[in-house]
């Protein structure tokens, strides 16, 4: 492993000063994340992480990776820190907070990380490797965050509970909760503010307004719902169905289903994964230089490459065991 990623360095100083973009993909079941070229999906390193990688997010300048690592059996305690530029990675202990697993990154590079086992959402200093906030959200499974657009709130997606849960990131407390639907669970702040929520035991994405958390819409995605992504410009919203294998493709304006894509790769042997033995595509991100997005296919240890204008599958790539996690590192300089 150690020797992709001093690969990956030695191609950056032989042939220019700025690293390829890449798209970083959590291997749950192989404990690892993968950086792929976000052009061609040649792998350009492997890390080790803590065990389960479950969400990653990069810092704005590219050089830093945060990964949630849940467990298996046993519930896990910490976060695994990627340096992008050496390769290097560290731990940062969570004390008594178990599961860790979503995650935002504010723009001080502070991490929102939420922990099942304690019912929390904590603040995190990366640089420091230290716990700074605790929010109390409670029982119910808080699963995955969002952040306000001025950065002041966060929203927590709470699983069991069917609801969404707003925290005052200024105090550390929550301040309201509201109904989403059964198995609320992925979670997104649209441009216009409006929180967005998929509810995969309802086959339904709830729209809430961002102070009171109300339910101002209602829509149907059908085959268990599981996250939701916007475009860069903000035109579209995407929901991954899981057990449907597709990409429900709203307007987020309208609030209207314009596409649906299917996503199952047909030559690709599926396995069991936590949701069971399918394709069960989970994470997506889209890419803001390229009219692409990807999805991770869990159950078919590949992405999809899909074609933001026509709406189509381009291409699959190969990853490790049970992908589920993406996110983007731009092209940056490298000293």
């Amino acid at each position: 492993m150690r020797r992709l990623v001093l690969a990956a360095l030695l191609l950056v100083i032989t042939f220019g000063v700025h690293a390829a973009p890449r798209l970083l993909v959590g291997n749950k079941a192989a404990d690892t994340v993968w950086a792929l070229d976000r052009a061609t999906g040649a792998r350009l390193a492997e890390y080790a992480t803590g065990p389960a990688p479950h969400e990653i997010a990069v810092s704005h300048d590219g050089r830093t990776a945060v990964v949630t690592t849940y467990g298996h059996q046993d519930a896990h305690h910490a976060l695994t820190v990627i340096d992008l530029v050496d390769g290097d990675t560290r731990a940062i202990d969570l004390g008594i907070h178990g599961r860790p697993h979503g995650l935002a990154l504010l723009a001080n590079g502070d991490a929102l990380v939420t922990t099942e086992a304690s019912g929390s959402l904590l603040r995190v200093d990366i640089a420091r490797g230290a716990v700074t906030g605790v929010a109390e959200v409670g029982d119910g499974i808080g699963h995955m965050v969002a952040v306000s657009k001025d950065g002041a709130f966060a929203y927590v997606s709470k699983i069991r509970a069917g609801t969404v849960v707003r925290v005052d990131l200024a105090t550390m407390h929550a301040t309201e909760e509201r109904p989403a639907g059964a198995g609320a669970e992925g979670i997104a702040v649209a441009p216009d503010g409006g929180v967005w929520v998929t509810n995969r035991a309802d086959d339904t994405v709830t729209v809430h307004d961002p102070d009171s958390l109300d339910t101002i819409a209602t829509l149907p995605s059908a085959g268990f719902p599981i996250r939701v992504v916007f475009t860069p410009d903000g035109r579209h919203a995407l929901v991954t169905n899981a057990t449907a294998a597709t990409l429900s493709v709203f307007d987020a304006a309208s609030r209207r289903a314009v596409a649906s894509v299917a996503l199952a790769p047909k030559d690709a042997a599926l396995q069991t994964t936590l949701l069971g033995n399918g394709p069960l595509p989970i994470g997506a991100v889209v890419d803001p230089d390229a009219p692409r997005a990807y999805v991770a296919i869990s159950g078919a240890d590949r992405i999809a490459v899909i074609d933001t204008r026509h709406w189509n599958v381009l291409e699959y790539w190969k990853t490790g065991r049970e992908p589920d996690a993406l996110a983007l590192v731009p092209g940056e300089a490298v000293p």
